[in-house]
């Protein structure tokens, strides 16, 4: 079946004049693995010792300057970023045109920022892959990474070609065609399906509620998704209601809002909360584990947090709770978000808990903090918002079943969508 897939067409970004044996290879790599190479040079001073099929000029004509007005723009991070901004629209014409299936770039500090705009400027499920000498650093802020993207480290890759930094490039010319084909087999094989709820949790143990919710929303007709709110998964749910996949959310794992107010690594950005509402897409919201902070396990906890109430998960993330001011502060920044919000809301306070180790006689147990958020709730949340308080934890079926009424009766209402449910599955 796979050789009746059309050839994918890869775009190769990268700078042809520093870069050009490096770029030559990977166009080798990618017609080897049978794709069709389409290269495109985000160069500013100097010119590739070969033609590409979109040059500079037609980079800088994207955002109607020239070469020589970049050059003449200040400096190098003006120039790149006026070369970023000229490669997002003639990518983005490419890909309307249905002339790229994916693409791949390779850089350092500077070629990657100009990638990872790229990589944002394609919808979910265009194969998005970047080398780079950065890859997986904190140099990276978690909004400018695209849901899907592919990255790898450019070990090696600093200046020339060399057997290390070939095997790296070859791996990662493989992994877009790859996928790149893939796509391309599937889109005409993939079943339909209903409309997407994206919701959040943390994992299954210190939040849960998705266990049940899951499958009693797929036998309403919906496609669930759910996201792994550890600071990259909250930034894909965002980038991914910002692009208007979800006709609904259930965010019901906050934590990551605690995470960026207290400075954590483990964090979502600054817009956390956020995209649903300003797409006027239906929310429902809870506070599931906004009590706490993730950190790294294997760094030593900040002076602040040294003697809070402590969790390990695991030797890569570890929990610590956040005393009563500071989740007054959280609430009152969640009531903000929801206030912003330009579409339904609903939001859940569960009174008697709001995650699984904030129970007696669990290591984050700390009833006073919790009423302490629970006060500052009542107080703040918009008058807009359906407020519903309930008595009950958040792990509980109590709090499902609150769910799923305000859920179906919004339906009913024609606030979401109706699913579609599968053949003989009763809604």
């Amino acid at each position: 079946m796979m050789s009746a897939t059309p050839k994918p067409r890869i775009l190769v970004i990268g700078t042809g004049d520093t870069k050009a044996d490096e770029l030559l290879f990977m166009k080798a790599c990618i017609e080897a693995s049978g794709g069709s190479a389409v290269m495109m040079d985000v160069s500013v001073l100097g010119n590739p010792p070969y033609s590409p099929d979109h040059d500079k000029h037609a980079v800088a004509r994207a955002v109607d300057v020239t070469i020589d007005e970049i050059v003449a723009s200040g400096d190098e991070n003006t120039a790149m970023t006026l070369m970023a901004g000229g490669a997002v629209q003639l990518v983005r014409r490419l890909h309307q045109a249905g002339e790229i299936d994916a693409f791949i770039a390779i850089g350092g500090s500077m070629g990657t920022d100009l990638a990872l705009d790229v990589a944002l400027s394609l919808p979910l499920g265009v194969p998005k892959f970047v080398v780079s000498t950065i890859a997986y650093s904190h140099l990276i802020p978690p909004e400018r990474v695209a849901p899907d993207l592919m990255m790898i480290l450019w070990a090696g890759g600093l200046y020339g070609l060399n057997a290390i930094c070939k095997l790296v490039l070859s791996q990662a010319c493989g992994a877009v065609v790859g996928a790149a084909k893939i796509v391309l087999a599937s889109r005409a094989s993939e079943p339909a399906t209903g409309p997407t709820i994206g919701m959040t949790s943390l994992g299954s143990s210190c939040l849960r509620y998705m266990k049940t919710l899951k499958p009693a929303l797929e036998r309403r007709g919906y496609d669930v998704a759910v996201f792994h709110t550890t600071g990259m998964g909250g930034r894909a749910f965002e980038s991914i209601a910002g692009q208007d996949h979800f006709c609904a959310v259930f965010d019901f794992s906050l934590q990551e809002i605690t995470n960026h107010l207290a400075g954590s690594v483990v964090s979502s950005g600054r817009d956390r909360m956020e995209n649903a509402g300003a797409r006027g897409i239906p929310q429902i919201a809870a506070p599931g584990a906004v009590d706490m902070v993730d950190l790294p396990t294997w760094q030593d906890l900040p002076a602040k947090f040294s003697s809070r109430p402590f969790h390990a998960h695991n030797r890569l993330i570890a929990s610590v709770t956040v005393d009563a001011d500071d989740r007054r502060e959280v609430a009152r920044t969640i009531a903000a978000k929801l206030a912003a919000s330009k579409g339904r809301s609903a939001f859940i306070l569960p009174s008697a808990g709001i995650q699984e180790w904030d129970m007696q006689g669990e290591p984050l147990y700390e009833p006073e903090a919790l009423a302490a958020f629970v006060d500052e709730m009542r107080n703040s949340i918009p008058g807009g918002v359906e407020f519903h308080e309930i008595d009950a934890h958040i792990n509980s079926d109590g709090f499902v079943t609150k769910a799923l009424e305000i859920f179906d009766r919004w339906v009913e209402e024609g606030i979401i969508p109706r699913g579609v449910p599968a053949k003989g599955v009763a809604a």
